[in-house]
Protein backbone atom coordinates (compact mmCIF):
# COMPACT_ATOMS: atom_id res chain seq x y z
CA UNK A 1 0.00 0.00 0.00
CA UNK A 2 1.26 3.53 -1.03
CA UNK A 3 1.21 6.12 2.16
CA UNK A 4 2.81 9.26 0.13
CA UNK A 5 -0.33 10.49 -0.67
CA UNK A 6 -1.99 10.03 2.68
CA UNK A 7 1.10 12.20 3.98
CA UNK A 8 1.05 14.49 0.90
CA UNK A 9 -2.86 15.44 2.05
CA UNK A 10 -1.74 15.27 5.96
CA UNK A 11 1.15 17.40 5.31
CA UNK A 12 -1.75 20.12 3.11
CA UNK A 13 -4.40 19.68 5.75
CA UNK A 14 -1.30 21.23 8.50
CA UNK A 15 -0.15 23.51 5.35
CA UNK A 16 -3.71 25.00 5.56
CA UNK A 17 -3.61 25.30 9.28
CA UNK A 18 -0.06 27.09 9.55
CA UNK A 19 -1.15 30.46 10.14
CA UNK A 20 -2.49 32.23 13.93
CA UNK A 21 -5.21 33.82 12.30
CA UNK A 22 -6.60 30.91 10.78
CA UNK A 23 -6.14 28.81 13.67
CA UNK A 24 -7.81 32.17 15.59
CA UNK A 25 -10.50 31.94 13.26
CA UNK A 26 -10.64 28.04 14.24
CA UNK A 27 -10.71 28.41 17.53
CA UNK A 28 -13.29 31.30 17.55
CA UNK A 29 -15.67 28.51 15.59
CA UNK A 30 -15.09 25.58 17.98
CA UNK A 31 -16.08 27.56 20.92
CA UNK A 32 -19.52 28.96 18.84
CA UNK A 33 -22.40 26.99 18.99
CA UNK A 34 -22.97 24.48 16.98
CA UNK A 35 -19.14 25.27 15.40
CA UNK A 36 -20.59 28.21 13.54
CA UNK A 37 -20.31 32.15 13.23
CA UNK A 38 -21.08 34.73 10.85
CA UNK A 39 -18.10 36.29 9.62
CA UNK A 40 -19.01 39.75 10.96
CA UNK A 41 -17.83 37.47 14.09
CA UNK A 42 -14.96 36.12 12.82
CA UNK A 43 -14.04 40.22 11.88
CA UNK A 44 -14.75 41.47 14.75
CA UNK A 45 -12.80 38.88 16.93
CA UNK A 46 -9.51 38.31 14.78
CA UNK A 47 -9.42 42.44 13.91
CA UNK A 48 -8.71 41.45 10.64
CA UNK A 49 -9.71 43.42 7.34
CA UNK A 50 -12.39 41.93 5.25
CA UNK A 51 -10.13 41.25 2.35
CA UNK A 52 -7.25 39.73 4.77
CA UNK A 53 -9.73 37.72 6.48
CA UNK A 54 -11.48 36.10 3.44
CA UNK A 55 -8.23 34.70 1.72
CA UNK A 56 -7.62 33.16 4.99
CA UNK A 57 -11.20 31.47 4.93
CA UNK A 58 -10.86 30.58 1.23
CA UNK A 59 -7.85 28.83 1.96
CA UNK A 60 -9.84 26.72 5.05
CA UNK A 61 -12.34 26.10 2.77
CA UNK A 62 -10.31 24.65 -0.07
CA UNK A 63 -8.51 22.45 3.03
CA UNK A 64 -12.09 21.07 3.58
CA UNK A 65 -11.46 22.13 7.66
CA UNK A 66 -14.42 24.77 7.22
CA UNK A 67 -17.88 25.26 5.42
CA UNK A 68 -19.93 28.15 4.53
CA UNK A 69 -23.50 28.99 4.11
CA UNK A 70 -25.41 32.35 2.82
CA UNK A 71 -27.95 33.57 4.58
CA UNK A 72 -29.87 36.47 3.32
CA UNK A 73 -26.76 38.90 2.57
CA UNK A 74 -24.93 37.54 6.26
CA UNK A 75 -22.46 34.50 5.61
CA UNK A 76 -21.78 31.56 8.11
CA UNK A 77 -18.83 29.73 8.38
CA UNK A 78 -19.16 26.01 10.22
CA UNK A 79 -15.98 23.68 11.49
CA UNK A 80 -16.65 20.69 8.68
CA UNK A 81 -16.22 18.11 11.43
CA UNK A 82 -16.12 18.39 15.01
CA UNK A 83 -12.95 16.40 14.72
CA UNK A 84 -11.22 19.50 13.88
CA UNK A 85 -12.53 21.33 17.57
CA UNK A 86 -10.79 17.65 19.01
CA UNK A 87 -7.84 18.53 16.80
CA UNK A 88 -7.22 21.74 18.46
CA UNK A 89 -7.76 20.38 21.69
CA UNK A 90 -4.92 17.90 21.22
CA UNK A 91 -2.91 20.62 19.71
CA UNK A 92 -3.40 22.47 22.78
CA UNK A 93 -2.74 19.13 25.03
CA UNK A 94 0.59 18.82 23.11
CA UNK A 95 1.67 22.70 23.51
CA UNK A 96 1.13 23.01 27.29
CA UNK A 97 3.07 19.74 28.07
CA UNK A 98 6.04 21.38 25.89
CA UNK A 99 5.78 24.49 27.34
CA UNK A 100 5.09 23.28 31.27
CA UNK A 101 8.74 21.07 30.48
CA UNK A 102 10.44 24.22 28.88
CA UNK A 103 12.72 26.72 30.43
CA UNK A 104 11.44 29.62 32.40
CA UNK A 105 11.01 32.68 30.04
CA UNK A 106 8.32 29.91 28.28
CA UNK A 107 6.35 31.19 31.42
CA UNK A 108 4.56 34.15 29.30
CA UNK A 109 3.53 31.93 26.74
CA UNK A 110 2.22 28.82 28.78
CA UNK A 111 0.32 31.29 30.97
CA UNK A 112 -1.48 32.58 27.72
CA UNK A 113 -2.07 28.95 26.19
CA UNK A 114 -3.80 28.56 29.97
CA UNK A 115 -6.12 31.74 29.32
CA UNK A 116 -7.66 30.22 25.65
CA UNK A 117 -11.33 29.25 26.03
CA UNK A 118 -11.73 25.87 26.58
CA UNK A 119 -13.50 24.00 23.28
CA UNK A 120 -17.12 23.24 24.28
CA UNK A 121 -18.29 19.66 23.72
CA UNK A 122 -14.41 18.65 22.44
CA UNK A 123 -12.26 16.19 23.97
CA UNK A 124 -8.67 14.75 23.45
CA UNK A 125 -9.85 11.40 24.67
CA UNK A 126 -12.19 11.30 22.26
CA UNK A 127 -9.95 11.90 19.28
CA UNK A 128 -7.27 9.45 20.84
CA UNK A 129 -9.81 7.23 21.06
CA UNK A 130 -10.94 7.05 17.87
CA UNK A 131 -7.89 7.45 16.27
CA UNK A 132 -6.41 4.28 18.03
CA UNK A 133 -9.15 2.24 18.45
CA UNK A 134 -8.96 1.91 22.04
CA UNK A 135 -10.09 3.45 25.41
CA UNK A 136 -8.11 5.87 27.07
CA UNK A 137 -7.38 5.56 30.19
CA UNK A 138 -8.46 7.67 32.59
CA UNK A 139 -6.77 9.16 36.09
CA UNK A 140 -8.98 8.30 39.41
CA UNK A 141 -11.13 11.48 38.99
CA UNK A 142 -12.81 10.66 35.86
CA UNK A 143 -9.64 12.95 33.21
CA UNK A 144 -7.24 11.41 31.28
CA UNK A 145 -3.30 12.99 31.76
CA UNK A 146 -4.10 14.72 28.20
CA UNK A 147 -7.51 16.46 29.54
CA UNK A 148 -5.19 17.58 32.18
CA UNK A 149 -2.96 19.17 30.72
CA UNK A 150 -5.29 20.66 28.29
CA UNK A 151 -6.69 22.74 31.07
Amino acid sequence: MDTQPLYRIKAELFKALAHPMRIQVLEVLAAADEFTAPVTRLAEVTGAEPSQLSQHLAVLKRAGVVTSARSGNAVDYRLAEPLVAELLVVARAFLLSRLSGAHADAGDQLAAARRLPAVPGASAVTLLGHVTGHRIDTTGDGTSDVEKAAR
